[in-house]
């Protein structure tokens, strides 16, 4: 995707606090009321596993926990994605919230009788992963809504403190609670740290985004229109590669140590958490020093050194013997992986305009969620096949090669993406009416191009096609005519005409300098002749009446 102005530092746009966000008041009121939700979330978590070992105490039901929580994840996350795109985000966040308060109420509410077993635990637990598996792409596209541009980096940082901090705390203060009042009570609890969340969502006047001319589209076309934008956007599969590339590898810490904490130093519950506890306390500090980084470091750069330092983590972490040097490791290593994985995060809000961008984000989301999963599966059969220390050694190795591999993706410069909609798009004019659903669509651009210009033409027309692709054409080419050599038709196929009228729609600033940059040119006119030819209803009929006729 072409930047309309030169490559900015990335410091340019980044505010000098890591806290600035909090002076706009809704995202302040979110991030508190999120904080004491995501604490509620992993308090709740740690209590159904732990009340499924009393119930039914065979690996398999205790495993099923995790399976019923995931689950869902990857099974709603692209339709999650397109539905938070179509509709009005605010109200989607109200009703996945309402319905995972109305579930852990349920569960609360049945434990606390003496009625929850084993198969209605996991058809709850599978019904909060529901719920939050609709939630989550529609909260990440919600943060560009809440704060200025510039400030989006601290934003997405203070995101993650929220989840770092309630996965060291939640679990800890969710054993105690269920030790003290029972399982039931904790998933009240949890029941009631939806509520602030509800409130302050009830309470945010939504600023409503311009009007389109255009009917919604339908959750399936949604998805199709967002895997298309995601497969032809270079600039989203440069975050999902670089995503991958760390999380996979950077996953063997986070798998192997409950065992580690274990086995290697002899720890308890207690000090399991308290380890977790060193994580999030370096992801805070992580949060509050990023500002200062980002003035030093591009993202790419971030990215690299977020790795390195986890790495070396990795390492000393399988060398250590003692539970100090590993709580001094961890802490270091919460640090890199906020830095790491915040910047990821901002890429990829950064990479897609507002029309697409929960469907992207659902996708990233996937591939961090698929990526620990693959990678916890890996390290624990290296880890089964040798031991932890050189698993966490092997991982580190792995995180270090595959940072230094993924560098040709490029993150540096997305930040500075026109992507607000262009605002001199306009429909095509047509002879007849036409149904939105009519199709698909034939559009011929005509160019007639000097012939010492031809190579410079197709290269503008090659940095066009991913334009024309990941906004709504099936098909894209540029033909030569034989007869005239000056004049090249570029060639696109759309689904339908409704999609055609869409793909106009979706004409961004910086796809408009693509867009000129090849009718420049073009010197039979003032601008290229762009034609549209629909088989609609009436070539149909032709096919069938010819196919009738033989």
């Amino acid at each position: 995707m072409a930047v309309v102005r030169a490559p900015l530092h990335d410091s340019e746009i980044r505010p000098s606090s890591a806290w600035s966000p909090l002076a706009h008041a809704v995202f302040r009121a979110l991030w508190l009321a999120s904080c004491v939700s995501n604490v509620g979330t992993w308090m709740h978590d740690a209590s159904a596993a732990w009340l499924m070992t009393g119930l039914a105490p065979s690996p398999l039901m205790v495993s099923l926990m995790q399976t019923a929580t995931s689950l869902p994840f990857f099974l709603l996350a692209l339709p999650a994605g397109a539905l938070a795109d179509i509709v009005d985000r605010r109200r989607l966040l109200l009703a996945t919230q309402a319905w995972m308060l109305l579930v852990a109420t349920l569960l609360g509410v049945c434990t606390v009788a003496g009625r929850t077993g084993p198969t209605l635990l996991l058809a709850l637990t599978f019904a909060m992963g529901l719920g939050n598996a609709l939630n989550a792409p529609a909260w990440q596209a919600t943060t560009p809504d809440l704060v200025p541009r510039e400030e989006l980096a601290a934003a997405v940082a203070l995101g993650g403190v929220s989840v770092n901090v309630a996965r060291a705390v939640g679990p800890a203060l969710g054993g105690l609670l269920v030790a003290a009042l029972g399982a039931g009570w904790v998933f009240l609890l949890n029941a009631a740290s939806f509520l602030g969340v509800v409130v302050v969502l009830a309470r945010w006047q939504r600023e409503v985004p311009p009007h389109s001319r255009l009917p919604p589209e339908d959750v399936p076309g949604a998805m199709r229109a967002g895997v298309r934008y995601v497969r032809h956007s270079a600039p989203f599969r440069a975050v999902l590669a670089r995503t991958i590339a760390f999380v996979v590898p950077a996953s063997a810490l986070w798998a192997l140590l409950p065992l580690f904490a274990r086995r290697g130093l002899g720890l308890s519950a207690t000090g399991y958490g308290l380890l977790l506890g060193c994580l999030g306390a370096g992801a805070l500090v992580g949060a509050a020093i990023l500002p200062r980084i980002r003035e030093r470091l591009t993202s790419d750069r971030l990215v690299l050194a977020g790795a390195a330092v986890f790495a070396v983590v990795s390492a000393v972490l399988a060398l250590a013997r003692v539970p100090l040097v590993a709580a001094g490791g961890l802490f270091v290593g919460g640090v890199a992986w906020m830095g790491a994985m915040s910047t990821l995060s901002v890429a990829a809000q950064n990479a897609v305009p507002a029309w697409v961008r929960a469907r992207a984000l659902a996708v990233g989301l996937l591939a961090v969620q698929g990526s620990l999963a693959a990678g916890s599966l890996l390290w624990g059969v290296v880890a089964t096949h040798s031991d932890i220390p050189t698993a966490l050694v092997a991982g580190a190795a792995m995180l270090l090669v595959g940072a230094v591999a993924a560098r040709r993706f490029a993150l540096h410069g997305l930040s500075n993406l026109d992507l607000r909609p262009d605002p001199r798009w306009s429909l095509p004019q047509t002879a007849y009416q036409l149904d939105g659903d009519e199709g698909p669509v034939l559009v011929t651009v005509e160019y007639q191009v000097d012939p010492a210009t031809t190579e410079e033409f197709l290269q503008a027309m090659r940095r066009l096609e991913p334009v024309r692709r990941r906004d709504g054409a099936i098909r894209w080419d540029i033909y030569r005519d034989t007869e005239d050599p000056n004049r090249w038709l570029e060639v696109f196929v759309v689904e339908s005409w409704l999609e055609h009228l869409r793909q106009h729609e979706r004409v961004t600033a910086a796809d408009r300098v693509l867009i000129e940059a090849a009718a420049r040119f073009h010197r039979g006119g003032d601008r290229p002749r762009v034609r549209h030819h629909v088989a609609g209803r009436q070539a149909e009929q032709l096919r069938r009446n010819g196919r009738a006729a033989e």
